[in-house]
């Protein structure tokens, strides 16, 4: 920085104060040249920082041209003192370039280190918290394994906290902002730097390179491309990097020794572009190895150097004020006072964050954490999202996104929201089949979730969020194509082809069907087909059938062909029925429960199915009369494990194809005593399992339920304890409400009043006689309804209402005299 050398300026990345002192410093100088710790191989994209429609957050994305997968991103937000040297740069017509070591070498050097989850492939330690992308990714030793001390450790985990230590602070957010970011303005713009290196150069003197030799492969890198500029600029050459490296910058080394270490690094073919970036994922906490704890409070610090307490609090107040809570003028003026009034009494110079947020939520949101959990949410985070210009390069995958995005107006956005889409709407059945393709891809933009409306099939829910990351998974799909339709056609014949059960090509089915593929489905429908031939595996038959149901249903609504499914199906479906049966014998407990399963999953295919469906001769009707004859074998046959025979004979009695008088006879024989106490429970969790609708089958049912009742209390003492776990787990499933109703139906007995059926009754529910008492009760208040109480409002003289009818009284009058009050 001194003695004729070129300007080095040492920054905190993503630091308001440092990217103002950047600009002041550049002001001053006015360099020829501006070098940024940044990939080279991004320079060629400097110019589109200048384009109007180029908005921060943004990031330079790097990737391996032929592992698109393998990728680093390098984000800069309008704080960014990178950002701020770009455009100070682009402002006044002096060259900028990056000089940090290129991502043709980072992508492939450490090929274990993940690149594509946030973290930073710019910085390594440089005194402000930073890390790099390229280090080992466990954080405990270099990428050959080598041990660090663990001071050394802690200084690569977190810099900053050894000067806040040296402080006196406890957190080196909290010094920082006393430090740098509270700390007026000096009459030298260069002063900041000057102390930042001073700390930097006792930090290096006493922990090296902080236990990661990379760093020094980098800091001989960018050496000798600031002697290359210097050559060619002179020593009107401003520098601008983390402040961990301008020690090393500043070092005395041989241009040979710095060629040395960089020799013979591992490359591969890189591809750059700008791709926009959120503040979220600026942020620490959303796993960015760089990040900040607020990038919104610093962006606010940025954007309002003037009085940003009583600003901020002023937005706190507007976005309250949106979620419907009251909060006056005068409220954030008490907000200020105290915010200030605390920074007095911690010994700070200006109320920073912890001050601001402390006086809101005990002013603004009046105590409360749930409102300021919204505002740490949405402020002190934030969602706001970049915007990068049409003309960055892309690949074609991405620029034919772009123009569905536009076409459909599905904007994204970084914040989460649902979006309901009646797929009988020509641009929402666009839409949904956009997001099943891109979901195909394994770009993630959308996730089905269930509706808060209509069930029906011709609707769709879907939680979007767009997420930086997604760019990447864009760039990884381009293999398949240089369309979105394109490319999840390919992908799906691709995955049907390689697909490992007959399970996964049906599912491929449904998706392809749900996406609108209609090039896909044939060889889909091929592989499906094949599949089926060769899997005599009932259960992974009976498994893949409702799918590819599901995928016949899809076809209504989207104008689908789906005839060569529905043949699939019917073959499938009657291959299920001739193998059922002789598969449901011989079971163990965990495999007559999966088989129960399996059965409930046909019975709800065939009914979806439709009449006439499959190939003949099945004639309108045969497939459901064949399952209906299927689940008569399984309820007879003694081989069949009970939970499938009980199972079997209440779908045939929720169908109509077995009356109730069956239904208990069989009960009534499988509850004999004859009957092992375990296989009866199977039979019963069969039977009376799956819900409420077991439950609702008992209340209504008395003769089931004195079934029931009497196994149960003829179990011996010796095999209760085997069944009790068999009835706990079918009547568990039951609501709560059923289970209530049981348990008071049991207490009363059978034939008492209020239970399901009396003697004599005429239908169930109702009891064999007229409850005057009880009629009694109801006529005042209808007399009230119904304007026939006595307009004198005396009453009986204990606060009842007089009678509705002449004056006798209730027990008096016949139902025909309270059918004419009714009326």
């Amino acid at each position: 920085m001194t003695g004729g050398g070129p300007l080095l300026l040492g920054v905190r990345h993503h630091g308001p104060g440092s990217a103002r002192a950047v600009r002041a410093a550049l002001t001053a100088a006015e360099p020829g040249a501006v070098l940024i710790e940044g990939p080279p191989e991004a320079d060629p994209l400097i110019p589109l920082a200048a384009d109007g429609t180029m908005r921060p957050p943004v990031a330079l994305l790097a990737h391996a041209v032929d592992e698109p997968g393998r990728s680093a991103f390098w984000p800069l937000a309008e704080f960014s003192p990178e950002w701020v040297a770009l455009r100070w740069a682009l402002e006044h017509g002096v060259p900028a370039r990056f000089i940090d070591l290129p991502a043709a070498h980072t992508l492939v050097w450490g090929r274990d280190t993940n690149f594509t989850d946030g973290t930073d492939g710019t910085d390594s330690t440089d005194g402000t918290g930073d890390t790099d992308g390229t280090d080992a990714p466990n954080g405990d030793g270099d990428g050959d394994g080598s041990p660090v001390p663990d001071e050394a450790a802690r200084v690569r985990v977190d810099p900053l906290a050894v000067l806040a230590d040296a402080a006196g602070y406890d957190d080196p957010e909290r010094w920082w902002e006393d430090a740098v970011e509270h700390r007026g303005g000096t009459r030298d713009p260069l002063a900041p730097f000057a102390a930042l290196d001073e700390a930097m150069t006792a930090l290096r003197e006493t922990y090296g390179d902080g236990g990661h030799p990379r760093d020094l492969v980098r800091e001989a890198h960018m050496r000798i491309q600031v002697r290359a500029a210097v050559r060619e600029f002179g020593d009107s050459v401003a520098v601008v990097c983390g402040a961990w490296h301008v020690p090393a910058l500043r070092e005395r080394t041989t241009l040979a020794a710095d060629r040395a270490l960089v020799k013979g690094l591992p490359r591969v073919r890189t591809g750059m572009t700008w791709v926009p970036w959120t503040h979220r994922r600026l942020s620490r906490a959303g796993g960015y190895g760089a990040g900040i704890e607020s990038p919104g409070w610093y962006g606010h610090l940025f954007a309002a150097p003037d009085r940003p307490v009583e600003r901020w609090l002023t937005e706190v107040a507007g976005l309250l004020r949106a979620e419907d809570r009251l909060v006056s003028s005068a409220d954030v003026i008490e907000a200020v006072r105290l915010a200030e009034t605390l920074a007095v009494l911690r010994g700070r110079p200006l109320p920073g964050l912890t001050e601001t947020l402390d006086a809101a939520r005990a002013v603004l949101c009046e105590g409360s954490d749930v409102p300021l959990a919204l505002v740490r949410d949405r402020l002190v985070v934030g969602d706001v999202l970049g915007r990068v210009p049409a003309s960055a390069p892309a690949v074609p995958l991405r620029r034919d996104l772009d123009r569905e995005q536009r076409r459909l107006r599905l904007k994204p956005e970084p914040s989460a929201r649902e979006v309901e889409l009646d797929l009988r709407k020509e641009t929402d059945a666009g839409r949904g089949r956009l997001l099943h393709r891109l979901r195909l891809l394994g770009v993630g933009w959308g996730r089905p979730v269930d509706g808060r409306g209509s069930t029906g099939t011709f609707r769709e829910t879907w939680r979007l969020r767009w997420e930086p990351e997604l760019e990447v998974r864009v760039a990884e799909a381009g293999i398949w194509g240089t369309t979105v339709l394109a490319a999840a056609t390919a992908r799906a014949e691709s995955d049907a082809l390689s697909a490992r059960g007959l399970a996964e090509v049906t599912a491929l089915a449904e998706r392809c069907l749900l996406a609108g593929l209609p090039e896909a489905l044939p060889v889909v429908t091929r592989m499906l087909v094949d599949r089926a031939a060769l899997d005599t595996d009932v259960g992974h038959l009976a498994q893949a059938l409702p799918a590819l149901v599901r995928s016949l249903r899809y076809g209504d609504v989207r104008g689908t062909d789906t005839a060569a499914l529905a043949e699939v199906a019917g073959g499938l479906a009657e291959r299920v029925f001739i193998g059922l049966p002789p598969a449901c014998a011989a079971l163990d407990a965990e495999a007559a429960a999966e088989m129960r399963r399996h059965v409930d999953a046909v019975h709800g295919a065939v009914a979806l199915l439709g009449e006439g469906t499959g190939p003949p001769p099945s004639g309108r009707g045969g497939l459901r009369r064949r399952w209906y004859g299927v689940l008569r074998v399984l309820s007879a046959r003694d081989t069949c494990a009970g939970i499938v025979r009980g199972r079997a004979v209440r779908l045939l009695l929720d169908e109509g194809e077995l009356d109730e008088g069956e239904a208990a006879r069989l009960m009534g024989l499988v509850l004999s005593p004859g009957t092992p106490p375990a296989d009866a429970a199977a039979w019963i969790e069969g039977f009376l399992g799956g819900g409420s609708g077991g439950g609702l089958l008992l209340v209504h049912d008395e003769r089931l339920r004195g079934l029931v009742d009497a196994w149960l209390t003829a179990v011996p003492d010796s095999a209760f304890e085997d069944v009790l776990p068999l009835l706990r787990r079918t009547f568990a499933a039951y609501e709560a409400g059923v289970r209530r109703t049981l348990g008071e139906l049991v207490r009363r007995g059978p034939g008492a009043r209020g239970s399901a059926v009396h003697p004599g009754a005429g239908a169930p529910g109702f009891g064999d006689g007229f409850d005057s008492g009880r009629a009694d009760a109801v006529l005042p208040v209808l007399g009230l309804l119904l304007g026939t109480a006595d307009e004198a409002g005396a009453g009986d003289g204990e606060g009842h209402a007089p009678s509705p009818h002449d004056g006798r009284k209730a027990d008096e009058r016949s139902p025909e005299d309270m059918g004419e009050a009714l009326t």
